[in-house]
């Protein structure tokens, strides 16, 4: 580079303005300041070529890192995020309060189909179902929106939604306090990313690629694995197990290993005793009891749904959520009608093959069976009152 010292005068500096290339003057050079300053003169450079071999190698690292995905079957679909699911919220409060709206945990977002339920009513429900959450959070903020005047189908996961937990609790309040500019980022991401690009989820982040990789155990830290990716979502979220979870075993048993952590591992800590248990099963009850009443007085109809699921799962939830304390006890108190997979020969048969939801042709099947139960209970005009 060329480096040189220069005195800065009028004329000098008026060379260097009339110049395309760009130099570094220094503060000094205003006027009134006598002392020579240094110029740094960038030679020219080309920039275009320059700028061309960036984007090319851009491209060449995001195109690997795309056919990598793809290779291990990963497949473009839109990503789950808090964003998506405040756009379905929306509509509610723009126009759609009338509608059949689902709510509950990964086992209503992954198992009951849109398109079949669409099919077989004529109308495509709202899907609101988040993973890993008591579906309760959302049942009290409808029940507090007089807009909402529709159906509204209930997800009962037992040892979520008699546990309080909320995994995904924050997307209410993300919904609640959307700025226009992150409305503006999730159309881009909806519009140029997601729907093209496999690599696009947070499962194949490279922070988290990074952290499962098989580090040396740390001593006392708890080498807890975090649940992989599960699912493929749609526009509309609309949502099904992820075929890889049926056509490789590996991916299959790492699954069931990860819930093998949570229905083997200690119990958190309001709930390590029977009576904290019995304790934290009442307070939910309870808060749908209270959500019931002001549901029903928008005129919105509500049925509770126990999906299906199977193996140390389902032993899981029986022992420590018996159906006699927990859902017998939540339909007695609401007043509202259910239906438990166990008392439907036709919501029967499915093999989950992580134990916990059902595969695509499954939840194609499962949704066909389920809707005539669930339309049957919406058209239940005798419902008791509530207790």
């Amino acid at each position: 580079m060329d480096m040189r010292r220069s005195e800065v005068t009028p004329e000098n500096q008026a060379r260097y303005l009339r110049r395309g290339d760009y130099a570094r003057v220094t503060a000094a050079d205003r006027p009134g300041v006598a002392q020579p300053v240094p110029l740094r003169e960038v030679p020219a450079q080309p920039w275009g070529r320059i700028l061309l071999g960036a984007f090319v190698l851009f491209a060449l690292l995001i195109g690997a890192w795309e056919w990598y995905w793809r290779a291990w079957g990963a497949v473009p679909d839109y990503y789950n995020s808090n964003a998506e699911w405040a756009q379905q919220r929306r509509r509610i409060d723009n126009g759609e309060g009338n509608k059949t709206v689902l709510i509950g945990s990964s086992r209503v977002l992954f198992d009951v189909q849109l398109p079949v339920w669409e099919k077989l009513t004529g109308e495509r429900p709202i899907q609101l179902a988040l993973e890993g959450t008591t579906p309760l959070v959302t049942m009290e903020n409808l029940a507090a929106d007089p807009n909402f005047t529709g159906h509204l189908l209930v997800g009962v996961a037992p040892d979520l939604f008699f546990s309080g937990f909320a995994y995904r609790g924050d997307a209410l309040k993300y919904f609640q306090k959307e700025t226009p500019s992150q409305r503006v980022g999730n159309w881009l991401s909806r519009e140029l990313i997601e729907p093209y690009f496999a690599f696009f989820d947070e499962d194949f982040a490279l922070p988290k690629v990074a952290k499962r990789q098989d580090w040396p155990a740390r001593p006392g830290v708890p080498n807890r694995l975090d649940v992989r990716k599960l699912s493929v979502s749609e526009a509309d979220r609309n949502t099904h197990l992820w075929d890889k979870l049926v056509t490789d075993t590996q991916y299959r048993d790492l699954a069931r290993s990860i819930w093998a952590q949570h229905l083997n591992g200690p119990p958190p800590p309001d709930m390590d005793t029977p009576e904290k248990v019995a304790k934290s099963i009442d307070k939910q009850i309870q808060r749908a009891v209270d959500a019931m009443v002001k549901l029903r007085a928008h005129g919105v109809k509500v049925v509770f749904v126990r999906p299906p699921n199977a193996g140390p799962y389902h032993e899981f939830d029986e022992h420590v959520f018996p159906r006699a304390k927990t859902w017998d006890v939540l339909l007695a108190k609401t007043g509202a009608p259910g239906v438990h997979f166990m008392d439907h020969p036709e919501l029967q048969g499915f093999d989950p093959p992580e134990w916990s939801h059902l595969k695509p042709d499954d939840a194609v099947r499962y949704t066909a069976a389920l809707v005539p139960l669930v339309e049957r209970g919406f058209a239940e005009n005798a419902v008791p009152s509530v207790k």
